[in-house]
């Protein structure tokens, strides 16, 4: 079985998770720790339940999902995994954050990418791969068939979906894949998004005035 916890992180409240299973294997996702309190209580959990983090996830590369790839690594020698496509971003960021006043160690970047389809694994479990650009240029959510949940990152949220107006959006694209990626998942799925409450691809698809299904 896979567990889950989630911390609200850094000024844009952003939701990082924590998956863990029976083995004690764990993968980290959008980490966006941000100050030492914020980083000890992600550590202190790790620590209480005794996990063993193997694995660091990006569903995207915009600042508040990258935040604290660098303590990641720096305390369990984790290398962020995410799509090539969204290199760009990740770049730009060590650029941008000092302007908007936010302290930001560079994240490193691994040799190695995410495809656009396939499955990534942690001690027992498993997560399949689902392409969902438009809120950025190759954003990938994390789907579990068997546990039945997907984290979304920041494609859809509960009532509403994520934004287009960053560098990399595409309005129509990101609907397409909400259609397509998304909302061809069993309607019982329950979606974690990268900010707000969690929902479900049924709720969303009956009641989402941005994308009905």
């Amino acid at each position: 079985m896979i567990y889950i916890k989630s911390f609200v992180c850094n000024p844009y409240q952003e939701n990082t998770y924590i998956l863990y299973d029976d083995t004690g294997a764990a993968a980290i996702i959008d980490p966006g720790m941000y100050g030492p309190a914020e980083e000890n209580a992600l550590t202190g959990f790790i620590v209480r339940e005794g996990l063993r983090p193997e694995l660091l996830l990006n569903t995207h590369c915009h600042i508040d999902h990258v935040l604290g790839n660098r303590f990641i690594y720096d305390n369990y020698g984790l290398l962020p995994q995410f799509h090539e496509g969204e290199l760009p971003l990740l770049v730009e960021v060590q650029h941008y954050a000092p302007q908007m006043g936010i302290r930001y160690d560079v994240s490193p970047i691994a040799e190695t990418f995410l495809p656009a389809q396939g499955i990534v694994t942690f001690g027992q479990s498993e997560l399949t791969l689902l392409f969902a650009p438009g809120h950025s240029p190759a954003h990938l959510c994390f789907y579990s068939k068997k546990e039945s949940f997907l984290i979304g990152g920041d494609v859809l949220f509960r009532h509403s979906i994520g934004r287009t107006d960053l560098p990399g959006g595409d309005p129509q694209q990101l609907i397409s894949s909400i259609r397509h990626q998304l909302y061809t998942l069993p309607s019982d799925t329950t979606v974690y998004p990268g900010h707000g409450p969690e929902t479900t691809i049924g709720h969303e698809k009956a009641s989402n005035p941005f994308v009905r299904g």
